[in-house]
C-alpha cells in the first residue's frame, strides 16, 4: 500500500517492544545499583515475556497504533501516561495472581513505570515521529471530482506523515486524449495515477488511465476508492451503486465465520446478562433519586433484512419514545444524569444481550435503528436499507471510529448518518473474524480508556 500504514504500525510495534525490554533492563540497574548480569536477568525473562504480550494486547485496544494518532500529537502524551499505568496494574494483579515466580514485584513494579514511562515517552514522542517521517513523498496526480475527492485531497496533502502527496488534481471532463493526460503528468513530476473509475466521466477517460497505466506502465493505478477507504476508513459514498453491492458484499456468510462468531455472542451475552444483574440495583436507586421513571425501557428497532425486533435497554432518557422519528436534539426527551454515565460506559447497552443470545443482535455490526427513524432514513438516503444485509451489532466499526454529539451513541443528523453509512459500508466489505476483533478491543478502549481512535 502506498500510505505505508502497516510498515509504521510494524515498526511501532518493534519499537514498543524494545522499550518495554529496554525498561526492565534500566530498572534492575537502578534497583540494584549495577548492571544486570544474564544470571539476574533470567528470573524476569519468562514473567515479563508474558506482560509484554499483554502490555501490547494493551495498547492496541488503548488505540495507539492507530493511523489518527499521528493526526493529533498533542493526545499522545496522556493517552501513553493512562495507558501504561493501567498496564502496571494489570501486572501487579499477574504477580500477585501467580505468585509462582520467586521474585518481589512491588519495588520492580514502581520503577518500572517511572522507567518505562521516559522511555516510551522517548521512543513514541521522539525517535519514532524522525524514523517513520517519509524522507521524500512520491507525487501522485488525482483524477477526481466532489466533495469526497476534495477532502481526500486536502487530508493527503495535508499529513507528511503519508508516504505520497497529490502534485496534480485534474478533472476528467477537460482531459482530451492521452497525450495531453501525460503532458500534464510530466509537468507535475507525477509517478502515480490515482482515479476515479466510477465518476460519470470514468468512460471517456478509462482508455487514458488504461493506455497510461497498463500499456504504457510507467504509471502505476491505484483506485481513488481503496486510496480513500486506507486513508479514512470508510467507503465513498460516491462509488456506491447496485454493481458496487453486487462485487463487495458477499451474499452468504462463510461458515466459519458464522461458527466461530456465533459462539462469541453467545459467550459474550452471557457475560452481559450477569453484568446486567449486577448493576440493576445500583442503577435502580439512582433513578429512583433522580426522578421517576421505568428501570428498563422496550424499543421498536430494525432487524437483519428489515424484520422487526424488540429490545430491552436501561432507561437514559425521560421518556421512551421507541416509534419516534426524531434524534435527540429535535425535540425535548433529553438525556437524563444517569442517563448520561450509562451511555458514557455503554451499560445502556447491556440489557440487550436478551436479543444477542436469541440471535437478533452480535456483539459486533451495524447499529441498528429505531423502527420510526429508520422510516425517515430510508426515504433520505440511498442504499440505508443495505446496512441491515447482514445480523445489526450492538457496537460496530461507526461507534469506534465516528465522532458523535456529546452523549450519544448514534448520529442526529441526516449528514452523520451518510458518514456512518460509510463506515457501515466498510465493515460489509471488509467484515471477518480480524476486523471483529478489531472493533471488540477498540470498543473496550472507548468504554475505559476515553482516547479517540
Amino acid at each position: 500500500m502506498i500510505i505505508g500504514g502497516r510498515r509504521a504500525s510494524f515498526l511501532l510495534f518493534v519499537g514498543d517492544i524494545a522499550a518495554f525490554a529496554l525498561s526492565l533492563y534500566l530498572t534492575l540497574w537502578v534497583r540494584y545499583g549495577d548492571a544486570p548480569t544474564a544470571a539476574a536477568l533470567a528470573p524476569y525473562v519468562l514473567p515479563f515475556s508474558f506482560l509484554f504480550a499483554l502490555w501490547i494486547l494493551v495498547f492496541y485496544s488503548a488505540g495507539l497504533y492507530s493511523k489518527r494518532l499521528a493526526l493529533f500529537p498533542s493526545r499522545l502524551p496522556d493517552a501513553l501516561l493512562y495507558t501504561q499505568l493501567a498496564n502496571i496494574v494489570f501486572a501487579a494483579l499477574f504477580f500477585f495472581l501467580v505468585p509462582t515466580f520467586g521474585i518481589a514485584p512491588k519495588t520492580i513494579l514502581l520503577l518500572y513505570f517511572l522507567v518505562s514511562l521516559a522511555v516510551i515517552y522517548l521512543w513514541r514522542l521522539t525517535l519514532y515521529p524522525r524514523l517513520s517521517l517519509p524522507r521524500t513523498r512520491e507525487c501522485a496526480a488525482l483524477i477526481a471530482e466532489g466533495p469526497e475527492a476534495d477532502e481526500l485531497y486536502a487530508e493527503v496533502n495535508g499529513n507528511p506523515r503519508y508516504g505520497v502527496r497529490f502534485c496534480a488534481r485534474l478533472a476528467g471532463g477537460t482531459l482530451e486524449s492521452g497525450a495531453a493526460l501525460r503532458r500534464e503528468l510530466e509537468r507535475a513530476s507525477a509517478s502515480i495515477l490515482v482515479a476515479d473509475i466510477a465518476h460519470r466521466d470514468a468512460e471517456r477517460i478509462l482508455p487514458l488511465v488504461y493506455a497510461l497505466a497498463r500499456a504504457d506502465g510507467r504509471y502505476p493505478f491505484v483506485p481513488f476508492e481503496d486510496m480513500y477507504e486506507e486513508v479514512f476508513d470508510r467507503i465513498p459514498l460516491s462509488q456506491l451503486g447496485h454493481a458496487w453491492f453486487l462485487a463487495n458484499v458477499a451474499p452468504e456468510t462463510p461458515l466459519v465465520y458464522a461458527v466461530v462468531k456465533r459462539a462469541i455472542d453467545v459467550v459474550g451475552g452471557l457475560v452481559m446478562g450477569l453484568v446486567t444483574l449486577a448493576a440493576a440495583p445500583f442503577i435502580a436507586a439512582a433513578n429512583a433519586l433522580e426522578g421517576p421513571g421505568p428501570l428498563f425501557i422496550t424499543q421498536d428497532r430494525i432487524g437483519k433484512n428489515g424484520t422487526r425486533m424488540t429490545s430491552c435497554k436501561f432507561r437514559s432518557m425521560r421518556e421512551n419514545l421507541s416509534a419516534s422519528g426524531e434524534w435527540v436534539n429535535e425535540g425535548q426527551n433529553r438525556v437524563t444524569k444517569v442517563g448520561a454515565f450509562l451511555r458514557k460506559t455503554s451499560l445502556d447497552e447491556f440489557p440487550q444481550c436478551v436479543n444477542v443470545l436469541k440471535g437478533e443482535l452480535s456483539l459486533v455490526g451495524p447499529r441498528n435503528d429505531i423502527r420510526g427513524l429508520a422510516k425517515r432514513l430510508r426515504e433520505a438516503l440511498p442504499y440505508y436499507e443495505a446496512r441491515y444485509l447482514v445480523v445489526p451489532g450492538i457496537t460496530g466499526w461507526a461507534q469506534i471510529n465516528q465522532q458523535y454529539e456529546p452523549g450519544n451513541a448514534s448520529p442526529q443528523s441526516i449528514e452523520e448518518t451518510k458518514t456512518r453509512l460509510a463506515y457501515d459500508f466498510y465493515y460489509l466489505k471488509h467484515r471477518s473474524l480480524g476486523l471483529d476483533l478489531i472493533i471488540a478491543l477498540k470498543t473496550v478502549k472507548r468504554m475505559f480508556f476515553r482516547v479517540s481512535s
